[in-house]
């Protein structure tokens, strides 16, 4: 029977060592080579050292190929999805900008205008004081002239108008003779027989006003009707000069 020994140059199956003994070692024997009660057991090469959780997460990670060009397209998909939502965004907050804009100037124009009504109003009821005051002054007895009381009314006449500049209330002009315009004037009377070209004012019943570029008020006029044609009026202006080649 040949020789066989441990790893640790032991004979296996012979007790204490004898070859020629083909009795097994009792277990537990005083002075026997079996294993100790509590002794651990001898394996049959170095044990592997414990893996941490670490080590173990990486074992798990998938590195091909295939899988990184897939993490990479779904990123690449990731990422063009976020640009998209971060321009929808940023235009969404464009237009509330904007529209917060227009709201501003508009409530800015809504209350400059109903401040210039308010103002448009007071200017109306003033323009009918200034309206007795021409009354007062064009019909004063001729007796009243140079008289100190009539030349304080006229200074206050004066003040007045001179206040209403200020404000850019500025007079519509309206004389006798000039074109009707129907965007400052206002017609009241057609006068026949004047002896003007039809549609020219005859005369002014009341002034009109302005308050900037506005019109607040016509000018009441009366304007001529079935009066003399432009040929007829140039004749009438005096002989007419021919020229000869």
């Amino acid at each position: 029977m040949p020789d066989l020994r441990d790893l640790r140059g032991r004979p296996i199956g012979r007790p204490n060592g004898d070859p020629a003994s083909g009795r097994p070692h009792a277990p537990g024997a005083a002075g026997g080579n079996g294993p100790r009660s509590g002794a651990a057991p001898s394996g049959h090469g170095p044990q592997p050292a414990g893996r941490t959780r670490a080590q173990e997460r990486i074992d798990e990670l998938d590195i091909s190929p295939a899988k990184l060009v897939a993490d990479i397209e779904q990123l690449r998909s990731e990422l063009e999805a976020t640009n998209a939502r971060a321009d929808e965004y940023l235009a969404g907050l464009q237009r509330e900008r904007a529209e917060f804009s227009n709201f501003r100037r508009r409530t800015t124009e809504e209350r400059e205008q109903m401040l210039g009504l308010a103002g448009e109003d007071l200017i109306r009821k003033v323009l009918a004081i200034a309206d007795d005051f021409d009354l007062a002054i064009d019909n004063r007895p001729a007796d009243l002239a140079g008289n100190s009381w009539v030349d304080g009314v006229t200074a206050i006449d004066r003040k007045l108008r001179i206040l209403l500049d200020s404000e850019g209330v500025t007079e519509i002009e309206a004389t006798a003779g000039s074109p009707f315009d129907p965007r400052q004037h206002e017609a009241i009377a057609n006068v026949p027989g004047s002896g003007r070209r039809e549609g020219e004012i005859v005369d002014v019943v009341r002034r009109g006003y302005k308050l900037r570029d506005r019109v607040i008020r016509p000018a009441l006029v009366a304007v001529a009707a079935g009066g003399q044609s432009a040929g007829e009026g140039d004749a009438s202006d005096g002989p007419t000069h021919h020229q000869t080649n």
